[in-house]
């Protein structure tokens, strides 16, 4: 095994054991784009975030998630009622964030619902 098929396999075991996968990209039409954030207040400042910062911030959310899900699933000490329910608020998590696939530019790489489809 040379060190570029070793390099694969590592990152490989790596995206499986910690449930990152292939890095998602935002769409082009969000590059160089950003978050504002205008207080009702008068007199206080927006708040401006490149949107880039914004998007990877999500995906680190749904990452988390993944982690998450297999830490729960391969529990020892959990039921399997318990770890329904706690399934169900997970995704319940992943259909709140279905409003930001928008920015994603592959749809699989997105969140969805329990019914599998965006709540957008």
């Amino acid at each position: 095994m040379d060190i570029d098929e070793f390099r694969r396999v590592l990152r490989e075991v790596l995206s499986d054991e910690l449930g990152f996968g292939a890095s998602a990209e935002m769409g082009k039409r969000w590059e160089g784009g950003e978050v504002v954030l205008r207080p009702g207040k008068e007199g206080t400042a927006e708040k401006k975030v490149p949107l880039d910062v914004f998007f990877h911030k999500i995906v680190m959310i749904r990452d988390k998630l993944r982690v998450l899900e297999q830490r729960l699933n391969a529990h020892d000490k959990l039921s399997d009622a318990e770890k329904v329910q706690l399934q169900a608020y997970i995704t319940g998590c992943y259909g709140t964030l279905t409003t930001f696939n928008v920015l994603f530019a592959r749809k699989e790489d997105g969140f969805s619902g329990a019914a599998g489809k965006d709540d957008e």
